[in-house]
Formats: C-alpha cells, sequence, structure tokens
C-alpha cells in the first residue's frame, strides 16, 4: 500500500503541470516524450531470459494498453477541460478495475466493488464549480478511455506478475513501457503537427520531470503496489489522487479559489469517504479468496 501512497502524492502534481506548464504543447508528442523517458531509465534493467517470448509479447501489449493508450487519452482530454476536472473524471476508475478484475476471474465481489464506489462516492463530492460547456463531454468521453486502459492494464499486470512471482518487476518493466511508446508514438506520427510544434525550455523541464519521475518512478511503482494488492485497495487508491490533485490546483497552482467554503468543506468530506475506501479494501480478504493479506 505505500508504493501506491507515494506514487498518488507524485502524481496529485501532475494535473496542475500539465494543464499549466505543458498547456498548448501536443498532447500526442507530451505521451511519447513522457514514455520514451521512462523506457529510456528502465531499459538498463530489462532481463528477458526468463521470459517466455508469448510473456514478452504480453507485456508489451498491456503497456500499449496502460500506459500508451491511456495517456494519449488522459493528455488530450486537457485540450478540453482543466486540470481539477481531468482529475475528477477520473472517478470511475476504481469500478473498472474491479469489475475488470472480476470478469477476469469470472466471479464477483461485492466487497470490493463496494469499496470501489465508495470512493468514487467521495470523489464525487469534490467537485468544482465553473464547469465549461460544450466540449466537456469530449473531455469526459476522453476520461473514461482512459481510466478503462489504465485499470485493464494494472490488473492484467498484477495478474501476470502473481504468476510469475520470481521474476523482479525492474527486470521486465522496460516491456510495458516500451509497449506505451510504441502506441504513443503511431498516434503522434499520424496526428502531431511538427511545423507547429514549439516547446520553451521550462516546458522541457516538466516534460523531463514528468517523464522520468511521474511516468517512469510512479508508473513502475504503481504496478509493484498493484501486484502486492487485493483489488479493493487498488481500486480506492486509483481515486486517493483525486483530493490530493484538487489540493494541488488550490493551494500551488491557483486554478481554483480557495477561499470558497462549499469546495473545502466537499474536499474534507470527500477525501474521508475514500480514505474509508482504502482502509475497507486493506482489510484481510477471506480464506476463500485464496490470496495474502496485501502489503
Amino acid at each position: 500500500m505505500l508504493y501506491l501512497a507515494i506514487v498518488s502524492l507524485i502524481w496529485a502534481f501532475s494535473f496542475g503541470l500539465i494543464g499549466s506548464t505543458l498547456a498548448g504543447v501536443d498532447s500526442y508528442f507530451v505521451a511519447t516524450l513522457r514514455l520514451g523517458c521512462a523506457t529510456f531509465i528502465f531499459l538498463p534493467f530489462l532481463r528477458t531470459k526468463d521470459i517466455r517470448k508469448s510473456d514478452c509479447l504480453r507485456l508489451v501489449a498491456y503497456g500499449a494498453i496502460q500506459f500508451g493508450l491511456m495517456y494519449v487519452c488522459y493528455i488530450k482530454a486537457f485540450s478540453y477541460l482543466p486540470s481539477h476536472l481531468v482529475a475528477l473524471f477520473t472517478v470511475l476508475t476504481p469500478v473498472y478495475v474491479v469489475l475488470i478484475h472480476d470478469a477476469r476471474q469470472r466471479r464477483f465481489t461485492p466487497r470490493y466493488l463496494f469499496a470501489a464506489l465508495l470512493s468514487v462516492l467521495g470523489a464525487a463530492i469534490i467537485k468544482a464549480k465553473g464547469t465549461p460547456s460544450g466540449d466537456i463531454w469530449i473531455g469526459f468521453a476522453l476520461m473514461q478511455l482512459a481510466g478503462l486502459a489504465f485499470a485493464y492494464g494494472q490488473v492484467s499486470y498484477r495478474d501476470w506478475k502473481r504468476q510469475h512471482p520470481k521474476i523482479n518487476d525492474h527486470n521486465c518493466f522496460a516491456l510495458l513501457t516500451i509497449g506505451g511508446t510504441l502506441c504513443a508514438a503511431i498516434f503522434s506520427l499520424i496526428f502531431t503537427d511538427w511545423g507547429m510544434l514549439e516547446v520553451s525550455g521550462a516546458q522541457w523541464q516538466a516534460l523531463l520531470y514528468l517523464g522520468c519521475v511521474a511516468s517512469g518512478l510512479g508508473f513502475f511503482l504503481w504496478n509493484k503496489g498493484a501486484a502486492l494488492s487485493n483489488p479493493g485497495t487498488l481500486a480506492a487508491f486509483n481515486n486517493a489522487v483525486v483530493p490530493l490533485a484538487v489540493l494541488s490546483s488550490l493551494f500551488v497552482f491557483g486554478e481554483i479559489d480557495h477561499t470558497n467554503t462549499e469546495t473545502l468543506v466537499r474536499l474534507v468530506i470527500g477525501a474521508g469517504l475514500i480514505t474509508t475506501a482504502v482502509i475497507l479494501g486493506q482489510q484481510r480478504r477471506s480464506a476463500k479468496d485464496g490470496s495474502a493479506k496485501n502489503g
């Protein structure tokens, strides 16, 4: 659970950073560069000797979905939404995590779904005013596609890693980022207007930070934590970033009026519900589930 908590803190600042510093930079280029940086960091640790070729291809495919497709949709959503709404519209990701896990296991786990729905309720309470009209539904749809892709990838990797416990995360993680980079690069080659692409010095710094820390270190720790967690905890932590991202918007990027008492009350109540969901998901699974207590 510690890994998921650390990454939630790291990612909380990414929403505001993308929405402010990287405004105007082509989203497909941003996605490709971030995942390329992550690949560059973990490529030296790649060891495929003990991984079957079919599993290598499977991990590349997981990465293409979890990282590549997710980033393409997620970063594009900033063209239609302010950063606090991008964070807010991730609220359904926990439900996707639980439902995808149960579908893969051909079973239904009410407690995990309840934990996910509780975290959705908490995040939904933290809603911002001033919702833009017009393109909001395009942004919402993009965020749901991103949530589905991210949920599928992390659940699939979690299941695969539990079937291959002797393979270290850092020895196979580059396969995931390679898949993500290739997926994002295809979109970039097709849709990026290279003649209009301009990146300032501050934007290059933001891209390097997001690529190396938020994407590289963040995704690695997240998937490592996912492999150690049960689906309920994993689902709830997918929403733990929402109150943190809103706090970042309030006090760091000044996107929301922090003197608004109603906004602060919603934040406190929503954060409390999400914390309850995390605790609920962290409880020991029953013996019938046949899984160890998560760490």
